[in-house]
C-alpha cells in the first residue's frame, strides 16, 4: 500500500507523513530527500544551478521510481503535481491525501525557512497565494481525500487520515497510540 501526501510547501507533509508511517508501522520516504540523495546536493542548490525545468524532470523520474517500488508513506514536494504524468501516477498508485493549508497558515510556519527556493522572493506571502491559486485544483485532481489542516496538531491530522483509510476499508481499524504516546492531560484543579 502506498499512502501519498500532497500540498503546498510547509503544509506539514513530511511531519505528518513520518507520524503516519510510525502509527501504521510503514516505511516513510520524502521525495525531496530521495532527490537529494540521488543528486548529492540540496534541492535548493540544484534548483538554483539547473533551473526549475531540470528539477521537475528529475522529480518526475524519482516519483515514477517511488510509485513503482515504495510501499508505505510518501511525502511529495509541493510542486510534484505540476506535471500531468505525476498527478496520474500518484493518483493511480497510491491513496492520495491533500493536506490543504491556507497561504497565511503556511507563511506563519515558513517565514524563517531559507531552504524553500520558491519562497525566496520579496513577498513570500503573495507568492504562497499565487501557488495556492495555481496548485489547489491540481492537488484536488490528484487526491482521493482532502484534509483541511487548519489548527489541528499533527496527531489529530494523523488520526483523520487513519480514520479515512479505515472507513474506506483500506486498512483494518488501528488501535489508538499506547498510553505513553498519548498527550497527557492534567485533571482539573479542585478548589
Amino acid at each position: 500500500m502506498l499512502l501519498v501526501l500532497v500540498g503546498l510547501p510547509g503544509s506539514g507533509k513530511t511531519t505528518v507523513g513520518r507520524q503516519l508511517a510510525r502509527r501504521l508501522h510503514l516505511p516513510f520516504v520524502d521525495s525531496d530527500h530521495a532527490i537529494e540523495n540521488r543528486l548529492g546536493c540540496s534541492v535548493r542548490e540544484y534548483f538554483e544551478r539547473e533551473g526549475e525545468d531540470r528539477f521537475r524532470d528529475l522529480e518526475s523520474e524519482v516519483l515514477a521510481d517511488l510509485c513503482q517500488n515504495h510501499q508505505g508513506v510518501l511525502s511529495t514536494g509541493g510542486g510534484s503535481v505540476l506535471r500531468p504524468i505525476n498527478r496520474e501516477r500518484l493518483h493511480q498508485h497510491g491513496h492520495v491525501f491533500y493536506l490543504r493549508s491556507s497561504p497565511e497558515e503556511v507563511f506563519r510556519r515558513l517565514r524563517n525557512d531559507q531552504n524553500r527556493p520558491l519562497l525566496q522572493v520579496a513577498d513570500p506571502q503573495a507568492r504562497l497565494r499565487e501557488l495556492m491559486e495555481k496548485r489547489d485544483p491540481l492537488y484536488r485532481e490528484t487526491a482521493h481525500y482532502v484534509i483541511e489542516t487548519g489548527r489541528p496538531n499533527v496527531a489529530s491530522l494523523v488520526n483523520m487520515i487513519v480514520a479515512q483509510l479505515e472507513l474506506a476499508g483500506h486498512i483494518k481499524p488501528v488501535s489508538p497510540p499506547a498510553p505513553a504516546d498519548r498527550p497527557r492531560v492534567s485533571p482539573p484543579h479542585r478548589i
